[in-house]
């Protein structure tokens, strides 16, 4: 009876057995849960440490981040001196290597370091473009790691207080470059070309270029350095086309940039490049055009007609409004009032650029929506005829050389000549430019050569005009002429 009781008991021995694989497990868990987070970058202070085990660790592989001077970093086998076997998991270890940043402020610290980065950079390129069967799921992953650590950076821009007051002279200045471009530079080559590759499964591929990798890439178009914005350009596009899932937060991403620069700061780099993008976007959409598109033009893209730095990307913004009325010519009255509502006053080289898009506007103008904005369009247009900036009225009176918009103006000349015809007259007595003074009596010779009775009304009607104007100033003259006289007498009878 007591051998059996006794026998119930726990054993000492077990007991310590037992407390000590509970021990080893738990330092396991601990061992393997850092090692997960060293991978991705983490760091979870909260985690129990493992115990120290009688191997050091390896800490002699680069880490990502910053280089440290005291770190090994050296160069892994080429591709073609391993068999094929081994060249999916170098290509990992290479793009583990490449995670690594160095600081580019000293062009004389770590370029031994450097050097190695830039060859092992060019063989990931030459080795995606050369790829053959379907990247796994861990390289994608991996790739977009590698690139996210390298391009994703806090851009510091410099001072643009001056950018939006001397927007005409920003083409003078030296654009800013990124002294890590030899590095980035093949990294966005290495993006491009894994985008694009026909290895690349888009249903793997957009679990990590997903929204927030997108959100990170729209924000590096602010950067100064022109080759980088130029290399996104072409980022971006390829992600449009590729990833039809992120299609309309892309748009939507690139019209929140644009609200933010008209109404709140005037101050960014990419515009003219998401301009760009959205050119060949709009140039793609399917007739007829949805609502979001129109509305994407009204609140979106007429509006950037009003920031005073237009001269920076008008090019490429004229041509996407000119791909709308070209979609779709009942838009073409909504543009030009737009245009008419952002009308500059006092800035000549801004009325000179705004001639250049209402022409080319006007150029895929159909008759019905010509004639529903003709009237203040001609008012403006002749206001810009008189304007003593010998360009502004030129280019005005070099509407009438387009034969769309002149037969577009001879149909409708019964509405249009009254409004014109004062200030081609004040323009053929009194402009002080001799090629405006010209252009004006070509014109007049075409509406006289199109209706001459009309021609000869209007012009009766506009002489009768300026008479009674001028009875009506010699009136006014008179009246302050006796007010002064009546004055002058009580100033003599009061003294």
């Amino acid at each position: 009876m007591w051998k059996q009781i006794i026998s119930k008991l726990p054993k000492k021995s077990s007991s310590k057995n037992h407390s000590s694989s509970s021990n080893n497990a738990s330092a396991s868990t601990s061992k393997s849960s850092t090692s997960h987070d060293n991978a991705t970058g983490k760091s979870h202070s909260k985690n129990v440490p493992a115990k120290p085990s009688s191997s050091p660790p390896d800490s002699s592989g680069p880490k990502d981040g910053n280089f440290k001077g005291n770190g090994i970093y050296e160069a892994l086998p080429s591709f073609k001196d391993v068999p094929n076997a081994e060249k999916p998991n170098l290509f990992l270890k290479k793009l583990s290597l490449c995670c690594v940043l160095f600081d580019f402020s000293d062009p004389t610290k770590n370029v031994k370091e450097k050097e190695i980065k830039r060859q092992t950079l060019l063989e990931l390129v030459d080795y995606v473009a050369t790829a053959n069967g379907k990247f796994s799921e861990s390289v994608i992953q991996e790739a977009v790691r590698m690139v996210s650590v390298n391009i994703f950076r806090t851009l510091n821009p410099q001072p643009r207080e001056n950018k939006v007051i001397d927007a005409l002279d920003l083409e003078e200045e030296e654009p800013s470059m990124d002294p890590s471009w030899p590095h980035l530079q093949l990294v966005y080559e290495l993006l491009l070309r894994f985008i694009a590759s026909p290895d690349t499964e888009t249903k793997l591929a957009k679990k990590y270029i997903d929204q927030s990798f997108v959100t990170r890439l729209l924000d590096l178009f602010d950067s100064e350095d022109p080759r980088e914005r130029d290399c996104l350009k072409t980022v971006l596009h390829r992600v449009y086309g590729k990833f039809m899932v992120h299609r309309p937060f892309i748009r939507k991403s690139i019209n929140n940039v644009f609200y933010r620069f008209v109404f709140e700061t005037e101050k960014h780099n990419g515009i003219a490049e998401f301009l760009e993008i959205l050119g060949s976007i709009i140039n793609g959409f399917a007739l007829p055009l949805k609502e979001e598109h129109k509305v994407f033009l009204v609140r979106a893209l007429i509006p950037l007609h009003k920031p005073k730095c237009l001269q920076m990307y008008h090019q490429q913004l004229s041509y996407c409004i000119t791909q709308f009325v070209e979609k779709d010519c009942k838009l073409a009255d909504t543009v030009i009032r737009g245009l008419l509502k952002s009308w500059p006053v006092t800035n000549s080289s801004k009325e000179v650029m705004f001639l250049n898009e209402l022409e080319e506007v006007l150029e895929a103008t159909q008759p019905p929506e010509f004639q529903r904005c003709m009237v203040p369009l001609f008012r403006r247009i002749a206001r810009c005829l008189n304007s003593l900036h010998f360009q502004v009225a030129e280019r005005a009176l070099f509407l009438w050389n387009n034969d769309h918009i002149e037969n577009l103006i001879k149909q409708n000349c019964k509405v249009i000549l009254p409004i014109i015809l004062p200030a081609l007259e004040r323009n053929a007595q009194k402009h002080w430019n001799q090629a405006v003074h010209s252009l004006t009596l070509n014109v007049q010779k075409i509406f006289n050569d199109n209706d001459p009775e009309f021609f000869k009304e209007c012009l009766a009607k506009f002489r009768e005009s300026e008479s009674k104007e001028a009875e009506v100033e010699a009136r006014r003259e008179a009246t302050w002429k006796r007010l002064e006289e009546i004055g002058m007498q009580k100033q003599k009878s009061s003294s």
